[in-house]
């Protein structure tokens, strides 16, 4: 089942109220997002990302085309009680703290007040704000208010969590268990998509991602298909002489990262062996041997580059 579909949409924003030009932010695009999944949508800043999201929370309408969430038009508002949506640039006012911003946020989406209160304190302890809950806003560092709008995110237990940039501002350890708190999401059977330019952040908790530019898909799938190489292997060993290293670039088209590393193909467990043999006749000790791996950064640039 998918839980989000759009079909051929195209959004075209007029450069002003007076002018004819024309500013196409979204072109024809068609994507569907699976139930259950994390799916990372990845661009540039103008790619189209935060106009295809707010389409998506009925903020913005399209020109053309169409777009369900749970099987259902978008602008059936009352689909917005299964949604939790962090904005990237959220504001909220310096006068309260953490206990209120979620006392507010978890009444307009209509928990009664015992749920409430559970779900505030067992929250607040899940992102480690516990002590500071009762702290104004105005003395939030940044990671506290990122970590603040994170939670109310996911304060109604919504069945689709959109979130865009959740670990702006936050450090290291905080990111850790910002990812911890996402795969558990995930594991409690709800959809999130993600928007982030946190590229290793999103490769460690994606199932899928769709790499948009100028209002298009210029890639989309899962993330192990996009980034493992077919047929391609790294193989790691001891140090190895200028005869072998011939012997693998001219005749195994081998690429050469190091005295005691480099890339091969074969395609298949035959070949694989013939080259381990071949090492091993020469008395080369072998490390390690692994599916060849990019990174999801790689691929981004090397996409948008082209």
């Amino acid at each position: 089942m998918y839980i989000i579909e759009t079909d051929n949409l195209t959004k075209i924003f007029k450069a002003s109220t007076f002018s004819k030009r024309e500013i196409p932010a979204l072109k024809n695009l068609s994507l569907k997002i699976e139930t259950g999944i994390i799916f990372g949508l990845l661009g540039p800043n103008g790619a189209g990302k935060t106009t295809l999201v707010k389409i998506l929370l009925g903020m913005v309408h399209p020109t053309s085309g169409s777009v369900k969430v749970f099987n259902e038009d978008v602008k059936n508002y009352k689909l917005r009680k299964k949604i939790g949506y962090l904005p990237e640039d959220h504001r909220f006012p310096n006068y309260m703290n953490a206990d209120s911003v979620l006392r507010f946020f978890g009444i307009l989406n209509g928990l009664d007040e015992k749920k409430l209160n559970e779900s505030i304190e067992n929250n607040l302890a899940l992102v480690e704000m516990k002590e500071w809950r009762k702290l104004k806003i105005e003395k939030y560092s940044k990671g506290m208010l990122q970590r603040l709008a994170f939670t109310q995110s996911f304060l109604s237990n919504p069945e689709l969590i959109i979130l865009d940039e959740p670990t702006e501002g936050i450090d290291p350890i905080g990111r850790k268990n910002i990812r911890e708190i996402l795969l558990n999401l995930k594991k409690n059977g709800a959809t999130i998509l993600l928007n982030s330019h946190l590229l290793s952040e999103v490769e460690l908790v994606c199932d899928r991602v769709a790499i948009l530019n100028k209002g298009e898909i210029i890639k989309e799938g899962k993330v192990d298909d996009l980034l493992y190489y077919k047929d391609t292997y790294h193989i790691i060993c001891s140090d190895m002489g200028e005869d072998i290293i011939n012997y693998l670039l001219s005749q195994k088209s081998a690429t050469i990262k190091g005295k005691g590393e480099f890339l091969i193909q074969a395609k298949d467990n035959s070949e694989l062996n013939e080259i381990i043999d071949f090492l091993r006749k020469n008395r080369i000790l072998i490390h390690s041997i692994e599916k060849y791996k990019s990174s999801l950064e790689n691929l981004f640039v090397n996409l948008l580059g082209h």
